[in-house]
């Protein structure tokens, strides 16, 4: 994938939200290639289980604490050459329901982390950024300098990241870049609660011959992207050493829509290898949500010119790959 791998192996890197379906792949694809890796997390939506094969690790270390108190982004911080920013409560309909609590921890949170940045002296802050930045921008395919208003407290705090950080920059010469992440899925994504992400949702539901709900009429889209592209780009964030790359915000995604509607199909399609009968359930439709984008379709080429991102996994590919881990996690 690149030919700078072997440098991981001198590097102390800390993945905040570590024990978080993003963060933990992200340790262990980290782990795999030879980094010291230490895990922040509170616990509050990451997941024990989802750490557990690195614990015994040498070059891992779980720190058990919250974004929110700058003490623990210190020592987190210590000695450290990169830091993979993960930490944040996602889910929109979750900043709906409870602005406060998702602009203290995404927005408290990742300032108290560029701080700690800052006075440790890290080399480079690589965060979790959305694309829910967008907003109500109807253009397609998304392009990183043309944004939308936001359209709930979530898309907010995302957006409030990138300034952030393109701040720190300026005024402490703190080098950052930033991830819009679009609809990522793959192993260790929770299926359960009410602010699961769709996908891992849909496949538990198809599983158990339960009919998933579609919020709308299932022609709303998005550009789901399987977690080992958001990997792949990761360790390239790392690893890229033009000064023209640094100081960005980046989409992450495959580049091609899929409409909930296509989505149900191909997961049945792809269930029915497993079991035939899951051929035979049908979706039910709700009303939109409120906060929802219609559409999500990234530009991807900043990315690739600058990041040399080549994403390996399609949808479908990476469908194939997921429900193959739900299939024998979920049985």
């Amino acid at each position: 994938m690149h030919p700078n791998l072997e440098k991981l192996k001198e590097y102390k890197i800390l993945v905040t939200g570590g024990a978080g379906f993003i963060g933990s792949n992200l340790c262990e694809a980290l782990l795999k290639l030879g980094a010291e890796v230490i895990c922040l997390d509170n616990f509050s939506t990451g997941r024990k289980e989802n750490i557990y094969g690195f614990l015994g690790n040498p070059l891992f270390t779980l720190i058990e604490g919250d974004i929110r108190d700058l003490k623990v982004c210190q020592e987190a911080c210590k000695n450290v050459d990169f830091v993979l920013h993960e930490a944040a409560l996602g889910s929109v309909p979750r900043s709906i329901e409870n602005p406060i609590t998702t602009n203290k921890v995404n927005i408290d949170g990742f300032l108290n982390m560029l701080v700690a940045v800052k006075n440790s002296k890290v080399n480079r802050f690589i965060y979790a950024a959305s694309s829910s930045t967008y907003g109500d921008s109807t253009e397609l395919p998304k392009t990183e300098d043309k944004i939308g208003k936001p359209l709930s407290p979530y898309a907010v705090t995302k957006y409030v990241n990138e300034l952030y950080a393109e701040v720190f920059h300026k005024t402490y010469q703190i080098n950052t870049i930033g991830l819009r992440y679009f609809n990522v899925f793959g192993k260790h994504q929770n299926p359960n609660g009410a602010y699961a992400a769709v996908i891992p949702k849909f496949i538990q539901q198809l599983i158990h011959k339960e009919s998933p709900v579609i919020n709308g009429d299932g022609s709303f889209s998005r550009d789901f992207t399987y977690i080992d592209n958001v990997v792949q780009i990761n360790i390239l964030a790392i690893l890229v050493e033009n000064p023209a790359a640094l100081n960005q915000v980046y989409n992450v995604a495959c580049g091609e829509r899929t409409t909930l509607n296509q989505l149900i199909s191909i997961l049945k399609e792809k269930l029915a290898a497993f079991d035939s009968s899951i051929s035979e359930v049908t979706p039910t439709y709700g009303p939109t949500r409120m906060g929802d984008i219609p559409h999500s379709n990234a530009n991807i080429a900043k990315a690739k010119n600058l990041l040399q991102y080549n994403p390996q996994f399609t949808v479908k590919k990476g469908l194939k790959k997921a429900i193959s881990w739900y299939w024998n996690n979920l049985n």
